[in-house]
């Protein structure tokens, strides 16, 4: 069938419609839910996955002074600290 044939088909049914009453009808509330539904599913997974993240920031190294040598006793030197990391420490 043509896209010709299927508008002369389909003419004499819109003449029936009244234009002031038209609603998208059954079909767009099941497309509307089922996108609701959607991105309730996906903000679900977003938070889960979010949930999973376990970072820790580590503070910020304070630059060498350019006078200071890296020959220069430890006392005098700033503290390092180990770097941490998102896995887990197994034992």
């Amino acid at each position: 069938m043509d896209a010709i044939q299927a508008v002369a088909f389909a003419a004499p049914l819109a003449k029936e419609l009244d234009e002031n009453k038209v609603t998208p009808g059954v079909l767009g509330f099941i497309v509307f839910a089922v996108m609701a539904g959607g991105v309730w599913m996906l903000m679900k997974s977003m938070n889960r996955h979010m949930d999973m993240v376990n970072f820790e920031e580590t503070p910020a190294q304070p630059p060498v002074a350019a006078t200071q040598s890296p020959d220069a006793p430890a006392a005098k030197r700033p503290a390092e600290s180990e770097p941490t990391s998102a896995a887990p420490k197994s034992e």
